[in-house]
């Protein structure tokens, strides 16, 4: 009557998805193409494996997209340079990868090519602005704190000595 609960469950995921993709910084987008890009993979695997011919086809069709005109066309070639020129030769070998693994039906393709989507993805994570700028904070927040306390605890306030040494007279 109102509809399955799968249908429900999967526009409560896409309303989350479109939610995500409006708030994320330009970083953020590229990961989540990643991500997307991953789980269009797994999926297809196991389609493969299962012999869901048409399911199969569609989850490499999503990936295949996803590399193409989300993460390719996403490159900056004349910011870039020669990483930018790389990366998208690189893209284009997983594109034609994952459409001749789907026509020979060979998961080892699709293997392939999730591998290096993971690779570039845990290397897109350690350059992540946002998480470097917290960590940094994190660090200096962490120090505040201590100085503080330690001046508030000597009584001398900020003109605490800064050396523990006796002088002898």
């Amino acid at each position: 009557m109102f509809g399955s609960q799968r249908s429900g469950a999967h526009a409560y995921a896409k309303v989350g998805v479109e939610t995500g993709v409006m708030a994320a910084s330009p970083h953020k987008l590229i990961a989540m193409l990643f991500d997307g890009a991953l789980v269009a993979l797994s999926t297809a695997l196991v389609h493969m494996k299962a012999g869901n011919v048409a399911a199969k086809g569609k989850s490499i069709s999503q990936a295949i997209s996803i590399i193409d005109e989300g993460l390719r066309a996403s490159l900056d070639q004349n910011a870039g340079g020669s990483i930018a020129v790389s990366l998208d030769s690189l893209y284009e070998y997983m594109s034609s990868r994952l459409l001749m693994g789907n026509l020979k039906n060979d998961p080892a393709m699709l293997e392939e090519v999730q591998r290096l989507l993971v690779e570039l993805k845990q290397a897109w994570d350690g350059i992540d602005p946002a998480a470097a700028q917290k960590a940094a904070s994190a660090l200096g927040q962490m120090a505040a704190p201590a100085t503080a306390s330690a001046a508030a605890v000597s009584g001398y306030g900020n003109a605490a000595p800064r050396s523990t040494s006796t002088i002898k007279a």
